[in-house]
């Protein structure tokens, strides 16, 4: 029976000087798929890589030359030499190999749970290799069936709705104040990292203008043009402030650069407009006096920090659900894995005893020429009829306990006792002609003791 495996590493396993070591680009996935497949023992793969993880999906021959074989792959990555160590691998097997996929597709086992960038990146690994023709029957259900599975994720959870990063929370509240943020300006004060992932997700809100204020212009030019806004020294943040809605400061100041008389000036020409100011400077960069002024609203890292727990504790609340679909999930799966032994069985087995029969029947008839048509018609539906009466017992067990792992055992006990693996899926297995009567032994199968 073909094994389903997944080999790799993520955050959980292997901190990030390795995790870099590893990573691929999807430029690069149809080279390694194809020097992946290239073994005798990967019949499919899929390569998942991102900057948390790096992970080989496959179906193979046997376990551990798949295991093997995969590991050897992941470690002949460009740059693993020498960094990554047997401890920072994972492996997962059969149904544990199809939970964890389910997990990642639905941002159960991201570093932030519930962010969405993940399911993109599965989408698009499983594309590529399909591409690469490295999909086969196996992995095309089990990465549908992913997506499926995050969408449901999606859709009866509420594992996204929740902000738990502060630069979201920020936006959020953003939201709650404003409503939609179609149209709005916002400035960003600093032009760190903090800066740069804030005007993303203010921009991806729908934020039509965006302002970028910092000691150094330069940095300030650079992010303004990476995000289609607009840079300005510090001494510009007064006269924004009477234009944008939203401020979000962020700087390495050891003095507030946001006064209380820098806002009631603004506040004059907004005409009672409400602004909102984000501090998430440590030392703070707004005077704290500001929010105390009408309409003014004013949270600092605090605040956002209060936020952000609160949702982090509704997010575990929500991946315990997730995690019921994950199972329950994962069980489909695996009935319908297993069944893929059975079901050849079956057919199997069908084909044997119907070439017995046939071949029997030959014999018989040749012997009993004298007969009348009528009379052979009833030797006939007489042979097929003990056929089935002697397979619906076996035959009925097998299909009720296929989608487990018992009926694997079963189907493995038939193929050795019918010796189906020399004729399964074929119909010239009637046996010559033996000793007559009941209990003639049926010839030999190709290469077994006797043949």
């Amino acid at each position: 029976m073909a094994h389903v495996l997944v080999v790799g590493l993520s955050h959980h396993t292997a901190p990030v000087d390795v995790r870099e070591k590893i990573a691929l680009a999807p430029g690069a996935y149809l080279e390694a798929l194809a020097r992946i497949k290239a073994g005798p023992e990967v019949k499919e793969c899929v390569v998942l890589s991102t900057c948390n993880r790096s992970e080989l999906y496959a179906v193979t021959e046997s376990y551990h030359g798949g295991r093997e074989a995969l590991e050897h792959a992941l470690l002949g990555f460009e740059g693993a030499s020498g960094g990554v160590k047997d401890e920072h691998l994972f492996r997962y097997e059969g149904a544990a190999a199809a939970r964890h996929l389910f997990r990642v597709a639905s941002s159960l086992d991201a570093m932030v749970v519930g962010e969405p960038q993940v399911l993109g990146q599965v989408k698009d690994a499983f594309k590529v290799a399909g591409e690469g023709q490295a999909v086969g029957p196996v992995l095309d259900r089990l990465f549908r069936q992913a997506l499926e599975v995050a969408k449901r994720v999606r859709t009866e959870t509420e594992i996204g709705a929740y902000a738990v990063s502060v630069s979201y929370a920020a936006v959020e509240l953003a939201k709650k104040i404003f409503g939609p943020l179609e149209g709005r300006a916002a400035l960003i004060v600093g032009a760190g990292e903090t800066g740069e992932l804030t005007m993303k997700h203010l921009r991806a809100a729908g934020v039509a203008e965006l302002l970028v204020a910092n000691r150094t212009e330069s940095s300030a030019r650079e992010l303004a043009e990476a995000m289609g806004g607009r840079a300005m020294g510090l001494p510009g943040i007064e006269g924004a402030l009477a234009k944008v809605d939203i401020v979000v400061s962020q700087t390495g100041a050891t003095e507030p650069v946001i006064l209380r008389s820098m806002v009631e000036r603004a506040m004059k020409e907004r005409r009672g407009r409400p602004l909102f100011l984000i501090d998430i400077a440590v030392p703070r960069d707004i005077e704290s006096a500001c929010g105390s002024i009408y309409n003014v609203f004013l949270y600092d890292i605090d605040d956002l920090g209060r936020v952000v727990a609160g949702n982090r504790e509704r997010r575990a609340e929500e991946a315990e659900k997730a995690l019921e679909i994950v199972q329950a999930e994962t069980a489909r799966f695996t009935r319908w894995f297993e069944g893929l032994e059975t079901v050849p069985t079956i057919v199997a087995l069908r084909e044997r005893f119907d070439a017995v029969r046939a071949g029997e029947t030959e014999r018989v008839m040749a012997k009993l020429e004298h007969l009348n048509e009528r009379d052979k018609k009833l030797v006939e539906q007489y042979g097929e009829a003990l056929v089935n009466k002697l397979l619906h017992g076996p035959m009925a067990q097998l299909r009720q306990t296929g989608a487990g792992e018992r009926g694997v055992q079963l189907a493995g006990a038939l193929r050795i006792l019918f010796r189906l693996e020399d004729t399964a899926g074929t119909t010239d297995a009637a046996p010559v002609e033996g000793n007559e009567g009941e209990g003639a032994p049926v010839e030999p199968g190709p290469g077994e003791p006797g043949a």
